[in-house]
């Protein structure tokens, strides 16, 4: 299996537009014919099954890992004991040009860092792995390209210059 990039969109904290951002950064990929896949990083745990639905029933017994296979697609539950790596979810994906992901600012994966006035202006990641800043700060000293938050047309040429050419 070819290297895939994986680029992770990050900030120091929440409420600062890095899902709405990764929207439109999707929409400008696959609107240039690039196949996307996404990782979301969720500190406070989450569930996909809905309740009553069989998966959902099977996990409730005890399973410990449930999948479920559609005409055109498919999903695997696999409950574990800590936080996996970045590296060990990537790993699975399939048929994608770029995996794009919001969070995991602590890793050593390649960053695009969303910066809002509002929510203060320290930069989190490594200056090693920051790619550019998204802000709506007009005077933040950084080594990277510095994009506006509505930006995302550039940012994309920017990544698919680094990463797909």
């Amino acid at each position: 299996m070819d290297n895939i990039p994986v680029v992770c969109i990050v900030s120091k904290n929440s409420g600062t537009g890095k899902t709405v951002f990764l929207e439109k950064l999707i929409a400008q990929f696959c609107g240039r014919g690039y196949r996307v896949g996404t990782v979301k990083s969720d500190t406070h745990g989450f569930e996909m099954d809905i309740p009553g639905k069989d998966t959902w029933r099977f996990t409730k017994a005890g399973a410990k890992a449930v999948g479920i296979i559609g005409p055109d697609k498919y999903a695997l539950i696999q409950q574990t004991d800590s936080k996996k790596d970045l590296d060990q979810l990537t790993e699975m994906i399939e048929d994608v040009d770029i995996i794009l992901v919001e969070g995991y600012k602590k890793s050593a994966k390649p960053k695009v860092e969303i910066v809002r006035k509002a929510k203060g202006t320290e930069i989190v990641s490594a200056e090693k792995d920051l790619l550019a800043v998204v802000t709506d700060v007009r005077e933040l000293s950084v080594s990277v390209p510095v994009f506006a938050l509505e930006d995302c047309v550039q940012v994309a040429d920017m990544l698919i210059e680094k990463f797909l050419k």
